[in-house]
């Protein structure tokens, strides 16, 4: 019986193997992961680095000191086909992935993340008419976008709700066909410059209703009487994107702008995060390269005692700190944003890769500075930009913190139910 078992085992490595080997002479990827983006991916990679190298490095301090919109960068874009890659084909888009953005997002980060969160940002402010909207209403507002360069704003923060959704208190309430909204948003990106608003507002006026039945989502038009943006803020960083606070003021929207239904509002603000988190990790990444290049070219001309400052191992150390974080924290947008384009929740992927990728941008335009010394510190420079625009990552689409708070609770929560 031994013998019998010792051949029959014998026989099945043989055959396991056999099949292993065909496999792997049969397949591209014989592990089944791919590091290597396609034609398709390759070309528009090309194409936004040819855009941001040609059209938003040469103007990026002039905005930066100015705080001008770039709208002649938002044309040029729109007509490339670099914007609304997401809006599906039906409706005029290219109905690209996740994934697919985000290798947008990196390049033209890396030119100028102020003018990247410009353009980014109109898709954070589409992607809840994307996973929630209608046919109706698809066609008109995402399809308005296609037609001509125009953007879209998410506004959702408020003067005393930021990370705290559930203290939103601006209100919604139904008087007929109609909406009649009251109330303040604050810190809202593209606020002056939209076409259209999501709006995040509480319908149920009991304050001890959960946050997954008080808030409903409506589709805005920023021409709406009452609705008032306010002064552009002047911030420290990304200064040409357009952040303001808006006032909304007896704003009445037609009930066929709510998007679902009432009460559904926070579920589809939560939904956008998981689609719009890995973009922003893939912007910080496009920074933390940008001052990874701009840090080692300038070790390789600056000269101490002799010799290129690169030659130093403390310099040579940084440097090589800052190109693992790089390498990393692009493999975290990647695999949080491949995971959402194959229909699967990326909730945890999605905050790993936003909270890592931010701190890594902060981090690399730090030592950056640190590595061009004097010259970091001084604005004719570009790192001292860099780091100014990196601080934002950490903050926006939900804080370092509040990422680390979503993680910790989905491995808690995962570890309860596996017990």
């Amino acid at each position: 019986m031994n013998s019998i078992m010792k051949v029959f085992n014998i026989n099945l490595k043989t055959t396991l193997k056999i099949a292993v080997r065909s496999l792997a002479s049969e397949s591209k990827y014989p592990n089944g992961m791919s590091f290597e983006l396609n034609e398709t991916q390759k070309e528009f990679q090309e194409l936004a680095r040819k855009f941001c190298r040609e059209e938003i490095i040469p103007v990026a301090p002039e905005h930066d000191r100015t705080g001008k919109f770039p709208w002649e960068i938002v044309k040029k874009a729109h007509e490339l086909g670099l914007m609304n890659t997401h809006v599906p084909e039906e409706l005029g888009g290219m109905g690209m992935g996740v994934f697919d953005g985000c290798i947008v997002a990196e390049e033209l980060a890396y030119g100028c993340t102020g003018i990247m969160t410009a353009l980014e940002a109109s898709g954070l402010g589409q992607t809840p008419v994307l996973v929630a909207g209608n046919k109706e209403q698809k066609k008109k507002y995402l399809g308005r976008l296609i037609e001509e360069p125009m953007l879209a704003a998410y506004c959702v923060t408020e003067p005393g709700a930021g990370s705290d959704v559930n203290g939103v208190k601006t209100k919604a309430v139904k008087k007929g066909d109609e909406y009649i909204v009251n109330g303040q948003k604050m810190w809202i990106t593209n606020g002056g410059v939209a076409n259209w608003y999501f709006l995040l507002a509480r319908t149920n006026p009991d304050p001890k209703a959960p946050a997954s039945k008080a808030f409903t989502g409506f589709i805005v038009e920023r021409e709406s009487p009452g609705l008032t943006p306010g002064r552009k803020e002047l911030n420290m960083g990304q200064r040409a994107s357009d952040t303001r606070g808006i006032t909304f003021e007896d704003v009445r929207i037609p009930k066929e702008n709510v998007l679902i239904a009432e009460g559904a509002g926070f579920k589809i603000a939560m939904e956008t995060f998981d689609k719009t988190r890995p973009p922003v990790a893939a912007g910080s990444v496009g920074l933390a390269q940008r001052a990874l290049d701009e840090a080692t070219k300038y070790s390789l001309e600056r000269k101490t005692f002799g010799f290129p400052i690169a030659a130093h191992q403390a310099v040579a150390f940084m440097l090589a700190d800052m190109a693992i974080g790089v390498e990393t924290a692009r493999l975290a947008w990647q695999r949080a944003a491949w995971i959402v384009d194959q229909g699967r929740r990326n909730t945890l992927q999605a905050s790993i890769a936003k909270a890592y990728a931010a701190d890594i941008a902060n981090k690399c335009a730090t030592d950056a500075v640190q590595i061009f010394g004097g010259n970091g510190f001084n604005s004719e420079y570009p790192v001292e930009k860099l780091m100014r625009d990196a601080k934002i990552y950490q903050i926006y689409e939900g804080t370092a913190q509040i990422q680390r708070l979503i993680i910790s609770r989905t491995i808690i929560d995962t570890a309860k139910q596996q017990a």
